[in-house]
């Protein structure tokens, strides 16, 4: 079979065909080849654009003289540029409708009891010590391993800032009582309500095309019918109230299909009423606007019921019918997906409760095991041979596990060899006797001898000092001298640093006596003066030789001043007597 075609349509051509036209031409043409330059507004170029618009585009420029200035765009006029850039008024950007903000409605994640008493009894079984953090991410993967508690949060005046309310039908929560009963006549209508239908005259005229809501499928019959705008209203504010009337008349579509003008003409054929139930006497409602009325009535008030918190179950959280609930649900997941420290705190109180303890590996990451840490001194601590070597291996081996622990203080011994047994072989068949009485039962020829299937080899028991190895183990580990973690690797605990000395409390400042204003002599009568110190010792001075007395008198002066006690009033000085000589003044402390 020839490759070519006889046509003569060689492949590379055939190629062209599936590219644009600009592509198709050679890439060697030159379609500038014959421009000259300088060419003015008579060239081909515009002489071509002039012929297909239908003659030369006249002169707009001022004063209307072809050579006549142009004007600079500086002094052109502009507008006021529009909101959102330069483009054309027609293709605006959509706006986004904001994000309502969060309900003030607090939110926790408290662990499942049953799942964190599973976790405490293995954390005991192995005594392996775990990250509560990876816990607390671990919880948070399944909602089936969570509850999820909501609860009202109070303003400073001590009011509360969104009100909860509960439906005791199925245990949901809303934010008002609207959405609530909203939701009851939706979901539980047949347990109040019972709808009878009876035949009534069909709408008269001719109907051609109807109105229907595309978000929903609620045909609401033709624009000109009387109940057409009530439908309307009604049908946006039950279940698209939180979209904007406009924007949803916008959603609304004619339809001329002859099956949903029958349909609707159907509907209208047929008038409904809603007879009461669960109440004394039997009534009937004509509209839904008098049922909801005497839901409200009747019913609210067994229903519904505010609450301060309500604890549900991480399914029915996340399956709440309120949007606002979901959302606030949905952010702080992934608020403690990031970083579960809320989470944490309520696994560290449930994990206390079982009697676990806690500590921090490199003052980081916090653990959770069956004992803190607490080192071994084993120069001080009598301990045996066996525990001896178990702390002194695994500070010598970095990266130390159970296993390489076992396999090197307490290697099991090597498997015997298994024997090797033949192959059965089979036995000849014995010569049968021949027999005159009768034909005789032939055993086929070639059946094989079944052979006893070989015995699966067993397991391999620890061996003694295996068992005595890992008992050790297992007493180091509960008492926190050893420490396993998660990954398996073993370390020991760590000596603590020593403390350092509290210093010295500087020496406290010895007060100046002061002294008691009751010793002090009256200077005046009727008059309490402050009591005079006792004369100054002086040491300094000896027996034999007297001090001056304007030096004894100075420093008593200065000393009285200095305590803020007022001098006594100086005495009448009286000259010496004629060949009396002056008494020397003596201190107190000195011979008499």
């Amino acid at each position: 079979m020839s490759t070519a075609p006889e046509s003569g349509i060689n492949l590379e051509d055939l190629e062209q065909h599936f590219l644009p036209a600009w592509a198709r031409q050679s890439p060697g043409t030159n379609r500038y080849a014959k421009y000259e330059g300088g060419e003015d507004a008579t060239g081909p170029r515009h002489r071509d654009r002039s012929e297909r618009r239908g003659g030369p585009r006249p002169d707009r420029r001022p004063g209307g003289e072809a050579g006549g200035p142009r004007r600079s765009f500086g002094d052109r006029p502009r507008g006021p540029r529009r909101e959102g850039g330069w483009g054309p008024p027609g293709r605006q950007e959509e706006r986004r409708e904001p994000i309502p903000p969060l309900p003030e409605i607090g939110l926790a994640f408290v662990p499942d009891e049953k799942g964190v008493e599973s976790l405490a009894r293995q954390i005991k079984l192995t005594g392996r010590a775990y990250p509560m953090f990876e816990i607390g991410q671990l919880v948070l993967r399944k909602p089936d391993r969570y509850h999820v508690t909501f609860s009202v949060l109070k303003k400073p005046d001590g009011s509360i800032a969104q009100q909860l309310w509960l439906c005791n039908l199925d245990d949901t929560l809303w934010l008002n009582e609207a959405e609530a009963v909203g939701h009851v006549l939706r979901k539980h209508f047949g347990t109040f309500y019972q709808a009878e239908k009876t035949p009534t005259d069909p709408p008269k005229g001719t109907y051609t095309f109807v109105a229907q809501c595309s978000l929903s499928g609620v045909i609401l019959g033709p624009p000109n019918f009387h109940d057409y705008q009530i439908k309307l209203h009604k049908l946006h504010a039950s279940r698209f109230a939180r979209m904007p009337f406009e924007v949803y008349k916008t959603k609304v579509r004619i339809v001329r299909d002859e099956v949903v003008v029958k349909q609707w003409v159907d509907e209208q054929s047929w008038k409904t009423d809603y007879v009461c139930l669960n109440v004394p006497e039997s009534i009937k409602l004509a509209t839904r606007d008098e049922v909801e009325k005497h839901f409200r009535e009747v019913h609210q008030a067994n229903i519904f019921r505010t609450v301060e918190s309500w604890t549900l179950s991480g399914p029915a959280a996340q399956a709440l019918p309120t949007p606002a609930l979901r959302l606030l649900l949905r952010r702080a997941w992934e608020d403690q997906q990031r970083f579960p420290l809320r989470v944490v705190h309520a696994l560290s109180q449930q994990f206390a409760a079982h009697g676990l303890q806690f500590f921090k590996v490199n003052k980081t990451v916090t653990h959770v095991s069956v004992a803190r840490p607490h080192h071994l001194d084993l120069s001080a601590s009598p301990v045996s041979e066996s525990i001896q070597r178990i702390v002194e291996f695994i500070d010598a081996t970095p990266g130390c596990t159970r296993k390489r622990l076992v396999g090197s203080l307490a290697p099991a011994p090597a498997p015997a060899p298994l024997p090797v047994v033949p192959p059965p072989v089979a036995a000849p068949p014995p010569a049968e006797p021949v027999s005159t009485e009768g034909p005789a039962a032939v055993e086929p020829a070639g059946v094989p001898t079944p052979v006893a299937p070989l015995e699966a080899p067993k397991e391999p028991q620890p061996t003694p000092e295996q068992t005595a190895l890992i008992s050790d183990l297992h007493w180091l580990i509960h008492q926190g001298h050893v420490i396993e973690f998660a990954n398996g690797k073993l370390e020991t605990a760590k000596k603590p640093k020593p403390k350092p000395a509290p210093p010295a409390p500087p020496a406290a400042p010895t007060p100046t006596p002061i002294p008691d204003a009751a010793s002090a002599p009256d200077s005046t009568a009727g008059t309490a003066e402050p009591a005079v110190p006792p004369p100054i010792e002086s040491a300094t001075v000896p027996a034999s030789e007297p001090a001056p007395a304007a030096s004894v008198e100075a420093t008593r002066t200065e000393t009285l001043a200095t305590a803020g006690i007022p001098l006594p009033p100086a005495p009448a000085e009286s000259e010496p007597r004629a060949g009396e000589a002056t008494p020397p003044l003596t201190s107190s402390s000195g011979p008499s």
